[in-house]
């Protein structure tokens, strides 16, 4: 049998390809796989209320509004219908509080608010990396850019971190990750980001540079962001999906956290320059 090292390099190869061959493939064929790995990651969510003895989460309603919501936004990413399309998400809002009206749950406002931010946290993100892969143009597609620099910067931080760590950065959160890792992870995605802007999409030097900057500490951020709810709800991993590295959240943590700030800047790039 497969050692968890040996089930990571394969899964991780395999998740690899299917991104990578997505986002180079077809706008649409990326589309339909990240749509895949957000509702896997939405329900990974919400289960993890579960057993909560406070949140009472209705899985299928959050389930339902996100894919909803998220259908509705990447349909006028694709141009298949008017922004104005957009006014139907208010409504839905309207039904979590209606559920809560016949639930009969002793902390309706909280669980309001846990199935809100699972929206944000989760479909946000996949579609923010869905419009701007649609508007794109570049040479290397600015979103398997971004994923390369997270790529980049989560394994060099964990290698570096390895061999030269001494300082813990949230060792609450956290104990493995180092000061040193993280310097050493900024570092080789700047590299990175330097050499994508060189030689790959010329002439944008500048934005990879800046872009790396920006995706290096989110992407940590990201990755404790995670292990703060799974440590504080008991859990060690948020699926079984993608064997040896747990579930798609586990394997998104990073970049749910970085894609908002990529596409921010992304967009700001787009109109500075």
């Amino acid at each position: 049998m497969l050692g968890n090292l040996g089930q990571r390099i394969i899964t991780g190869s395999i998740f690899g390809v299917v991104v990578i061959g997505s986002m180079l493939w077809n706008p649409y064929i990326f589309a339909l796989v990240f749509s895949f790995f957000m509702v896997v990651g939405l329900w990974e969510f919400y289960r993890f209320f579960k057993n909560h003895e406070i949140v009472e989460v209705s899985k299928e309603i959050g389930l339902f509004i996100g894919i909803f919501i998220y259908v509705l936004l990447v349909g006028i990413s694709f141009e298949w219908y008017s922004v104005i399309s957009l006014t139907l998400i208010f409504p839905l809002f309207f039904t979590l509080i209606l559920n809560e009206l016949w639930a009969k749950h002793e902390h309706p406002l909280l669980n309001i608010s846990v199935l809100v931010f699972g929206i944000i946290y989760v479909v946000v993100p996949f579609y923010l990396s869905i419009d701007l892969h649609v508007r794109d143009t570049s040479p290397l597609p600015k979103v398997l850019g971004m994923f390369l620099l997270i790529w980049t910067n989560d394994s060099f931080a964990y290698f570096t971190g390895r061999k030269l760590g001494k300082h813990k950065l949230f060792e609450r959160i956290s104990p493995k990750k180092t000061w040193e890792g993280t310097i050493g992870g900024l570092f080789f995605t700047v590299l990175l980001g330097f050499i994508i802007g060189a030689y790959i999409n010329q002439g944008e030097i500048l934005f990879w540079v800046i872009s790396a900057i920006i995706i290096a500490p989110c992407a940590i951020f990201g990755d404790l962001l995670e292990s703060l709810f799974k440590r504080s709800l008991g859990i060690k991993d948020s699926g079984t999906i993608l064997p040896g590295h747990g579930g798609v959240l586990d394997r998104f943590d990073a970049a749910l956290f970085a894609i908002p700030f990529f596409y921010c800047w992304s967009i700001i790039y787009l109109y500075w320059r």
